[in-house]
């Protein structure tokens, strides 16, 4: 059976099916087996034919998360559960299930842990914080156009919340710019550098970036029927990172589980107006 196994079913099923040691790292340092973010993509007309016999009704459970080791107090409330990955358990044998396997960088970014317990995690874990989620998208896109050829600048590691994460430079586009990694690689052209210190923010369906140097903030702000086309040497002092204490309640609250402001010093702002290029 291909199915995704819950994080704490995982060890159990393994001891019982003939692995005695459970889950533990392999040379590596990490798990041999793959992790799954429950994204399930379903065909309608199977998936409506299986609600018909089953009325949707799957095999409950519940997963009590304690405070510590004595079991005493519960973190938060336990409830009844029951989770949909287990869906194909109700499936005949000759059911088509399948998987497919992505690099962690470019497909999970949980944020879900608050400063205090993210700064507990040990050196070289994921943190799933506000801090570690917003870098990740940073450091995503960086990673995107340096396959579509742009020389992106290495990160920095930057200390926010007490957590160490890696700063890549700031890079950011609306959904319509790109979709896919083929729809980038067409906006992208000749050579194109961004330096580590830098900020892109691209707004627009139409923007051609070709032959442009950035060491600065750059933000580009297409309208709908409108071409941009942008390059050359774009300097200025752009918009710096400033660290915020979590525990100042003076600042937003958005801004103290990030542990960082954007401060906008200076920046290039392109517009592109309807029917104009």
């Amino acid at each position: 059976m291909v199915i995704n196994v819950e994080y704490n079913q995982l060890d159990p099923l393994l001891r019982a099916t003939g692995h005695p040691d459970g889950d533990v790292n392999c040379e590596t340092g990490y798990s041999p087996y793959p992790g799954n973010i429950n994204q399930l993509i379903l065909e309608l007309g199977p998936y409506i034919e299986e609600l018909t016999k089953t009325k949707g009704g799957i095999k409950e459970f519940v997963n009590p998360k304690y405070k510590d080791a004595s079991k005493t107090s519960f973190k938060s409330s336990t409830r009844l559960e029951c989770m949909m990955q287990d869906y194909p358990k109700t499936l005949p044998p000759t059911a088509r299930v399948g998987f497919t396997v992505m690099d962690a960088w470019f497909a999970y970014a949980p944020v879900k842990n608050n400063p205090e317990d993210a700064a507990k995690v040990p050196k070289g874990n994921p943190y799933h914080s506000a801090t570690s989620g917003e870098m990740a998208v940073y450091r995503a896109n960086s990673l995107i156009l340096r396959k579509a050829g742009v020389q992106i600048a290495d990160p920095v590691p930057e200390v926010f919340n007490g957590q160490e994460v890696e700063v890549w430079s700031r890079i950011t586009w609306k959904p319509q710019w790109g979709l896919t990694f083929s729809d980038i690689k067409k906006k992208v052209g000749g050579s194109c550098s961004i330096s580590q210190r830098s900020t892109m923010i691209i707004k627009g369906c139409n923007v051609i970036v070709e032959d442009l140097s950035l060491d600065g903030a750059l933000v580009i702000d297409a309208a709908k029927n409108s071409e941009v086309k942008v390059g050359g040497s774009v300097q200025n002092k752009g918009w710096t990172i400033e660290k915020v204490d979590h525990n100042d309640t003076s600042v937003a609250e958005e801004l103290r589980i990030r542990g960082f402001r954007i401060k906008r010093i200076q920046q290039l702002e392109t517009v592109g107006l309807p029917n104009s290029s």
